[in-house]
């Protein structure tokens, strides 16, 4: 049952502490905000009062303006499954750069090729095409569906992240009440003619799912999913709920687009819908693939991805920005791809296990301090292991949330305690965890989970009293 619970003295203090430990970053903020939007360049990385300026980053560490040295699990968006700065692909930029290859050319070069052939063996994808981020690369699968089928819906599901682009704004964040969820839109701006149609569904929810489908599938383009979400809790897509979409988008003649922007090369050394035995119509991809370079990608069926073709009929204008298939970038995500094929028995098990130690430590941590919490990010059926988590403060005792809206009701769990008071109280023991959530990289071990859970126990102290 929800408690009351009034946290104001306590962000008080702890950003008072903030400002006092990090004068130069705060310096910096007040510039910034003079010349950038908060200050900041993406709306995630604002941090209350302000962001920690990173000056150097190493393995599973950061180091800010002040000489903070934070023990960082968000770990560039998530893409950083070696680490900061991993030498096999730094030095092998650093080797380009000097020989004189790197930079912008606006040419196609032998790399695109190699890239593309790994990308498509590793994930059954007939034809891909590379641009130059996530939010692209939704955008330009979904115009790709509603030019195959000619249809104007797109169907995605409650608390999915797909981007910053108009048919990705629409059901991001939970609204209260619950009968509000995740029917709005989330950005002002965006035509209605495109926002009213966008159904949102229910992720894990295979009776929604169904209903959805028989209401609205002769309309739909496509159905965009995630076999593992991110921002709307870090969970696994059941493979009863991933195999129904599959068969129900078969039989209404609809585009699966399965969005592997976060999933694809981070549980195995390719997509995770092989891990499904599911091949969806059309994946996107980035993150990881990239090896910290912006690389993102569209891949699939051959007569959808001819639809971008210079000679198709029907056209889709998928010309991916100047810097698609950028040198340098895509230097960088073959030489990740490689290294994670040719590793992949030892890089996955791996940092699955030490995702497990951290997801244990941070619960049996607070839990000795007599406070309840649950972290998602744990594998299921399909995926075995996983290196991803987010904390949660559930008011129910022993809740096991496994759908975006019992994670993010306020009625059911203190979101504000686990998306603001703990990630600046972390933040305050050098231990950033971006709004509760975040990735071990194959640079943390033992000792960096050992100094999550003593820097957890400080938190869950400072914490308690205000429960």
């Amino acid at each position: 049952m929800k408690k009351e619970r009034d946290y104001s003295r306590l962000l008080a203090v702890i950003e008072e502490e903030y400002r006092k430990r990090s004068p130069r970053c705060g310096e910096l903020a007040e510039r910034a905000k003079r010349c950038m939007v908060d200050g900041v360049n993406h709306t995630l990385r604002f941090v209350p009062p302000f962001p920690p300026r990173i000056t150097s980053a190493s393995g599973a560490y950061v180091v800010d303006e002040d000489g903070h040295r934070i023990l960082d699990f968000w770990q560039g968006h998530f893409t950083n499954i070696l680490g900061h700065n991993p030498a096999v692909v730094s030095e092998s930029l650093a080797g380009a750069f000097q020989e004189g290859f790197g930079l912008q050319t606006g040419y196609p070069d032998r790399l695109q090729v190699e890239a593309a052939e790994i990308l498509c063996r590793r994930t059954g994808c007939e034809r891909v095409r590379f641009t130059t981020s996530g939010s692209l690369a939704t955008m330009y699968a979904i115009l790709l569906a509603r030019a195959h089928t000619g249809r104007e819906c797109v169907m995605k599901v409650g608390g999915g992240w797909h981007g910053a682009h108009p048919w990705g704004l629409k059901g991001v964040g939970f609204q209260p009440p619950s009968t509000v969820g995740y029917q709005h839109v989330d950005s002002a701006g965006l035509p209605p003619a495109i926002t009213e149609n966008v159904v949102v569904t229910g992720f894990n929810d295979v009776e929604a799912l169904e209903r959805d489908f028989r209401r609205h599938g002769d309309a739909l383009a496509c159905f965009i999913v995630e076999p593992f979400i991110g921002s709307g809790g870090m969970m696994p897509a059941a493979p009863e709920y991933l195999r129904t979409a599959r068969a129900l988008s078969e039989r209404h003649g609809v585009v699966l687009i399965f969005d592997e922007v976060i999933a694809g090369f981070r549980f195995r050394a390719g997509n995770a819908a092989g891990l499904y035995g599911i091949q969806p119509d059309l994946t996107t991809f980035g993150k990881v693939m990239g090896g910290g370079m912006p690389v993102a990608a569209v891949g699939g069926r051959a007569d959808i991805m001819e639809l971008a073709s210079r000679s198709a009929k029907v056209k889709v204008s998928f010309s991916g920005g100047t810097y698609s298939a950028h040198p340098a970038s895509l230097l960088a995500a073959k030489t990740m791809m490689s290294y994670l094929v040719e590793n992949e028995a030892e890089i996955y098990p791996r940092i699955a296990a030490t995702g497990e130690k951290v997801r244990r430590a941070l619960e049996d941590t607070f839990a000795g301090e007599g406070i309840y919490a649950y972290c998602t990010g744990r594998g299921n059926a399909a995926i075995a292991g996983s290196s991803l988590f987010y904390l949660h403060f559930p008011y129910k005792e022993g809740a096991r949330p496994d759908r975006p809206e019992e994670l993010f009701d306020p009625a059911l769990a203190d979101t504000v305690l686990g998306e603001r008071v703990a990630h600046q109280a972390f933040l305050l023991e050098d231990v950033h965890l971006l709004h509760g959530h975040g990735a071990v990289s194959t640079a943390h071990g033992d000792a960096e989970v050992g100094r999550l859970e003593a820097a957890c126990r400080r938190v869950a102290r400072r914490i308690k009293e205000y429960l």
